[in-house]
């Protein structure tokens, strides 16, 4: 056991310095190391020990362990050395082939020239998931399972949950809750924001992470959230999007149509109607052209789609991935950009805040897999707490036609984006960053059903379900979240 929690650490350590050598980050402490030798403290006899104290008193040590715990909360635990490679993208053959499919149906959607990829094709997929080698003698557990997603994936119950999100304790000072009007801020909030800003100072990605958990003041959201993504605006970062917006000259009719189209509905929403929709459209058409989001790709279950030169149709050697960065965007896609508008309005930092919230959370809420953070999980995870803790609601729910799962998935895969007032979605993005994971997307849409639940017991149709939670924009995220997690009776 021991030598294969040394293998796994070796084949880490070898995997993360892998990925640093090929960052701006390396060189630049390259260059560094080579300028301190000129300094008088370095001395020949302990050059070593001197560059490594000179680039610590020099905040580069700070920047470099910022990185590797970057590379830690993005990257899964490596796999067996003699494993295929598709293991790492997802473990589970038949997750796979239902990624496949679906990929296929995207594609010939996109070749038939659909306009629209809309939310309720992904769900049909989700919901005719089946595991082959499932039958229902198998696991006892899983047989009483009422909800649309039927595999047998392990998620949390409530008291794993009031574990894993023990800060979001009653007792726990929360923005959200404690600075409220009637609290005042001489109790929590004073002290929170001081806190944070010594965070900011130290400039230390595991603090902010862990600090966020309670939520960000609105002053420090913006530099706690780029902190914790390792985001940093470097001079190199700035040319390189200058360099994807030149880009962008070259125009695609199918793909930019495909963004236009979004992002004139996003900025349409009562919640963003002030985003500018040219900055908004800029962001997404650079995304569109960015290959290095190919990258996430080795750890994402899905496939870039590829295109063939005009004439060499099925020619591996002829084949490029269209769009360039992999990702073919689809109705309510720019819903993941426009909350990060109300915090950057430097064009450079707003879209590596944005592609880094990609390719870390947002990828995984309309891909298929059997990761904890994966959309079939999450529907999984809310269906799970709904049957166990509102038995009666869930039953009457189903039995009048309104699987709660057709209301709820369209909140958790735009991550509540366009739902919530900005001001809550904010706070609910701060735990998603705080925890790195997207399941608390699932606690709040089955606390927002029990919010509702004396509403919904009344109901006798879907349609009447869906006007009862059509609006979720008067909703207070964490009193919510905590009442839910810690004052259900288990």
């Amino acid at each position: 056991m021991m030598l294969e929690q040394d293998t796994g650490l070796s084949l880490a350590i070898a995997q993360i310095v892998q990925r640093l050598k090929g960052s701006s980050l390396h060189s630049q402490l390259e260059r560094q190391a080579r300028g301190s030798l000129h300094k008088p403290e370095i001395k020949l006899e302990s050059l070593k020990e001197d560059i490594k104290d000179f680039l610590k008193t020099s905040g580069w040590e700070k920047r470099l362990q910022n990185a590797v715990y970057s590379e830690l909360n993005v990257f899964p635990s490596p796999c067996h050395p003699a494993a295929p490679p598709e293991h790492m993208k997802e473990p589970l053959v038949y997750m796979r082939k239902a990624q496949g499919s679906w990929e296929k149906r995207i594609l010939k959607s996109l070749n038939s020239m659909c306009t629209e990829l809309s939310i309720p094709l992904a769900r049909k997929v989700l919901m005719n998931l089946r595991n082959p080698n499932y039958e229902n003698g198998d696991q006892p557990s899983f047989r009483n399972h009422l909800g649309l997603i039927q595999v047998p994936l392990k998620v949390k119950d409530i008291p794993e949950l009031k574990d894993y999100f023990s800060e979001l304790g009653l007792n726990t000072g929360q923005l959200g809750i404690d600075d409220s009007t009637q609290v005042p801020p001489e109790l929590f909030e004073n002290e929170h924001v001081r806190v944070g800003q010594t965070v900011l100072t130290e400039q230390d990605s595991a603090a902010a992470q862990q600090y966020v958990r309670q939520g960000c003041p609105t002053a420090l959201r913006a530099e706690l959230w780029a902190l914790i993504l390792n985001i940093s605006n470097q001079p190199e970062d700035i040319l390189y999007y200058e360099q994807l917006k030149s880009n962008v000259i070259q125009h695609d009719l199918l793909v930019d149509s495909l963004i236009y189209k979004d992002v004139k509905l996003t900025a349409s929403n009562d919640d963003y109607y002030f985003v500018f929709e040219d900055y908004l459209y800029q962001v997404l058409l650079c995304f569109s052209r960015d290959t290095s989001v190919l990258e996430h790709f080795s750890y994402n279950s899905a496939t870039p789609p590829k295109s063939y030169i005009r004439g060499k149709l099925g020619m591996e050697e002829y084949a490029v991935f269209y769009p360039p960065n992999g990702v073919i965007p689809f109705h309510g896609f720019s819903m993941y950009v426009a909350p990060l508008c109300f915090l950057y309005h430097e064009p450079s930092k707003l879209y590596q805040i944005f592609r880094e919230m990609y390719v870390r959370f947002f990828f995984r809420l309309h891909s298929i897999s059997s990761h904890p953070s994966g959309i079939v999980s999450l529907c999984l995870l809310f269906e799970t707490l709904l049957q166990t803790h509102l038995p009666q609601l869930f039953y009457h729910l189903r039995e009048i036609g309104a699987q709660p799962l057709r209301i709820s998935f369209k909140w958790m895969v735009r991550a509540f984006s366009g739902y919530l007032a900005t001001d809550q979605l904010l706070l609910l993005w701060d735990r998603i960053l705080g925890y790195n994971s997207l399941e608390i997307l699932a606690v709040l849409a089955a606390a927002v059903f029990a919010f509702r639940a004396v509403n919904l017991m009344e109901v006798t149709s879907l349609a009447a379900a869906e006007a009862v939670l059509a609006d979720l924009s008067t909703l207070k995220v964490m009193p919510l979240l905590q009442i839910f997690l810690f004052a259900t009776v288990t």
